[in-house]
């Protein structure tokens, strides 16, 4: 995998959460790579994919490949006025992104995006209104926390009061850039949003979830191009740290500067400093072992009064997001996260971006 637009991994544990044609969702603008592992991991949760829309009729034939039974759609209004369709899942280029769940919404159909789901923060107000008014869905794939079973183990272990009181997250979020092969809106900050809001959505979700805090004041925030001067636009390094309303902090770092030496697109990282222990997570590879071999995800170290653990998590916890979105979808709870929790992490990065602009 030589860069994350591509990253688009599916559960291997997921099983179905309803009986087939109980759950049937459309996928459209297929501007991001992510878009594979959100309709993969919605079929095995037991979705049914129906129609698919792109304006470009190669990454159509791309998805419906592995899919054969999906219908062409002829327009993106066919898949709004289509009756069967409860869901729209999408990856539009980020600016889009708000526009067009604005339309699903006023469907009557809930809506699913790639992150970062806002490029604005009139955008987050203006979804924040649409949702009110239709009871509709919006969610968001944040796939860092949500596609990666390290993520969703750690939450299981600060779930299980593990390491204490959650005191502060560190979050590492290096990519690999492979500049010849991203599309042109990624080099243009009104189309990608800037890099917080963009992969920076990832860690602002992810310090909700491990902090339990429900909300947070951004306290410094930063971007910058220092090695990327024939993309003037693109920032490639991003930092900001928050404090939340119980009191917890994060620090968090996203970056393009990933070498080609090492074996994937990042190594992403996580620790969470509790008051009895701390965790870390090395998301996507383990530098410190196997260097001879393929990368290995899914590693978790686990430090408390009693000792040391180690356990490499692949196969065994799964994306238990995805079916408790279809749940939500069908049933209109709020198990897979809560609307206030997707739109206050937006709202973070947001921020943050906003924050780091000013102070260039």
């Amino acid at each position: 995998m030589t860069d994350g637009m591509h990253y688009a991994p599916t559960a291997r544990t997921l099983k179905p959460v309803c009986a087939r044609g109980d759950f049937v969702f459309a996928a459209m603008a297929l501007d991001h790579g992510h878009i594979f592992g959100m309709v993969a991991n919605l079929v095995q949760a037991g979705g049914v994919l129906k129609l698919i829309y792109d304006t470009n009729p190669k990454k159509v034939e791309l998805l419906r490949r592995q899919y054969p039974q999906a219908q062409i759609a002829s327009s993106a209004d066919e898949i709004l006025q289509d009756p069967d369709v409860m869901l729209v899942a999408a990856a539009a280029i980020p600016s889009q992104r708000c526009e067009l769940g604005l339309q699903v919404l006023a469907h009557g159909k809930d809506y699913f995006t790639d992150k970062t789901p806002f490029t604005s923060l009139d955008q987050l107000h203006q979804a924040r209104q649409a949702v009110l008014t239709t009871g509709r869905k919006y969610a968001c794939c944040y796939s860092e926390r949500l596609q990666n079973e390290a993520a969703e183990y750690a939450l299981e272990l600060v779930a299980g009061g593990v390491i204490g009181d959650v005191i502060q997250v560190l979050g590492l979020g290096p990519h690999r850039l492979n500049a010849p092969a991203r599309p042109d809106w990624f080099f243009r900050k009104a189309l990608y949003g800037g890099i917080i809001c963009d992969i920076g959505s990832h860690q602002a979700e992810q310090y909700l979830a491990y902090s339990g805090a429900t909300g947070a004041t951004v306290t410094m925030a930063h971007a910058a191009n220092y090695a990327n001067p024939d993309y003037p636009e693109l920032e490639d390094f991003g930092e900001f740290s928050v404090i939340g309303d119980n009191g917890s902090s994060g620090y968090f770092r996203m970056d393009w500067f990933t070498p080609n030496g090492l074996r994937t697109w990042g190594d992403g990282r996580t620790t969470i400093l509790g008051s009895k222990g701390y965790i870390e997570l090395r998301k996507y590879v383990d530098i410190g072992q196997q260097l001879d071999q393929p990368a290995r995800e899914n590693n978790v170290y686990i430090v408390t009064q009693e000792g040391e653990e180690q356990h490499q998590v692949t196969g065994k916890i799964g994306f238990p997001f995805f079916g408790a979105l279809i749940l939500d979808c069908l049933e209109r709870t709020e198990l897979a996260m809560s609307q206030k929790h997707c739109f206050t992490a937006a709202a973070i990065c947001l921020q943050a971006q906003q924050m780091a602009d000013l102070n260039r």
